[in-house]
């Protein structure tokens, strides 16, 4: 029997193995892109958003009279099967690729129309009932299908970061909570400034996580523009009156996505600003994210020659000579992620400078970097929260130690003896290694009932104007 059968195209012939739904042009590419070893089919949110935008299309040109209605049909439940996460091994196209994207659109379409013709009754490769081109990529491009998709994509990706955002703000906000009577010494430039809580500490991670998902949901907007209908360069091509209009009406409603078409198709054609835009804010989380993790690290560091103030769960070995040695190893792989999103972002903004005229061909590598670099931030975001911020525990003593043998705390006696005594006595306590507190009392500076109240635990937490 068989194992093959014969697929042409105008370049010529090729084998293609019977029980494979991709066809010629699926072939080629993967001769011809042995790139990174990761595939369409590594990102089944892609492949939805690919049959979604194929579906949406096939309705609007049944509804518009340039696709027969039986045909539209199994169009369209083949690409039910594909957002359903069928055939999904089906995608073996490299994610980086030349072509502007044409090998991962001419996938999805033989996918698809070989798929209806199994709808219908008829072989794989009969395309004389089914056409990849003629039907499943009627009225199209890969110059609109493909940002489509990518843009659906997106959204999708970016509702799933922002997931991830939200428990992990979530999870500092409670630390901070947990940690609000925990006094401690505040410090800039690594040097001992004036006492805070942990909690105070703690709340201010969650509220930077905080502003960057709003930051990431006007990203989002941005991504709801789409070109459906531009077809090769905005002109609509081949595309039937009143089909960009309706196709995009339709993806909005079977994807639950708002997307909304471009006012005008010829520049979103070329456009990559929003992807530039989008790069941008996930370098702005890596950045503050990979900061907070830094300090997790400082925190935490020791046990006995660091700070120690607070304690990271202990999850393996962390040497392989220093016994009872254990790392930071969730900051540290956190920190790691945003090096990569940090350098993804310049990729993306590279490619997106680097298309000429009306189409920027360079949209693939701009894909493989977004995707990879929110796939990479939510999980490990999520590992973050569940592997280290939930578990982290408080040397309250350790804490507490530092401060009142901190030469910091003089700052909250500017106030009541000026500047130059207090530096005076932060010079003295410097020196001779004595206290701040026993050095006011030597000097006869202040009453102890007052020094006690300005220093007391309470009012270094929440310090009142005190004169």
């Amino acid at each position: 029997m068989n194992q093959t059968r014969l697929e042409k195209d105008f370049l010529g012939e090729k084998a293609i193995p019977n029980d494979a739904y991709y066809g010629i042009q699926t072939a080629r590419a993967v001769e011809n892109f042995p790139i990174t070893g990761q595939t369409v089919a590594t990102l089944p949110t892609f492949i939805k958003s690919l049959a979604l935008v194929k579906k949406a299309a096939a309705l609007a040109n049944r509804d518009l009279e340039v696709l027969d209605p039986a045909i539209a049909d199994a169009i369209a439940q083949a690409c039910d099967a594909l957002i359903a996460g069928e055939l999904t091994d089906q995608f073996p196209v490299d994610l980086i690729q030349g072509g502007a994207g044409t090998s991962t659109n001419m996938n999805a379409n033989e996918v698809i129309a070989n798929k209806a013709l199994e709808i219908l009754g008829h072989p794989k490769g009969a395309y004389e009932f089914v056409h990849p081109n003629n039907h499943v990529n009627c009225s199209q491009s890969t110059n609109d299908a493909y940002p489509t998709a990518f843009r659906l994509a997106l959204y999708f990706y970016i509702g799933r970061l922002i997931e991830s955002m939200e428990h992990l703000q979530a999870a500092f906000a409670a630390k901070g909570q947990e940690f609000a009577q925990v006094l401690k010494m505040g410090r800039t430039q690594l040097q001992d400034a004036v006492p805070m809580t942990l909690g105070e500490e703690f709340m201010a991670f969650a509220v930077t996580i905080r502003e960057d998902i709003q930051r990431l949901r006007e990203a989002r907007e941005l991504i709801t523009e789409i070109n459906l209908g531009a077809t090769a360069i905005g002109t609509r091509i081949n595309a039937p009156e009143g089909y960009p209009e309706l196709a995009t009406h339709y993806l909005a409603e079977l994807s639950g996505v708002p997307v909304v078409m471009s006012e005008n198709l010829i520049e979103a054609t070329s456009d990559c600003g929003a992807y530039v835009q989008l790069s941008g804010v996930l370098k702005r989380i890596a950045v503050k994210i990979s900061k907070i993790c830094n300090d997790l690290r400082l925190l935490s560091s020791g046990p006995r020659a660091g700070f120690n103030e607070i304690n990271l769960p202990q999850l393996q070995p962390g040497s392989s000579i220093m016994p009872g040695k254990v790392n930071p190893v969730m900051p540290e792989v956190v920190n790691q992620i945003a090096f990569q999103v940090i350098g993804s972002d310049v990729t993306i903004t590279m490619a997106a400078e680097a298309g000429q005229l009306q189409l920027n061909v360079m949209e693939p590598v701009i894909a493989f970097n977004l995707f990879h670099s929110m796939r990479i931030m939510f999980h490990g975001f999520d590992v973050l929260r569940t592997k280290c911020i939930d578990g982290i525990t408080a040397n309250e003593d350790v804490c507490r130690h530092y401060v009142m043998h901190s030469i910091g705390i003089v700052t909250a006696l500017n106030p009541i003896l000026g500047y130059e005594t207090s530096a005076s006595i932060a010079k003295e306590a410097l020196k001779t290694g004595a206290s701040v507190y026993d050095i006011v009392l030597q000097r006869d500076l202040l009453p102890k009932a007052k020094l006690d109240e300005v220093l007391s635990p309470e009012n270094l937490m929440h310090p009142k104007f005190i004169r």
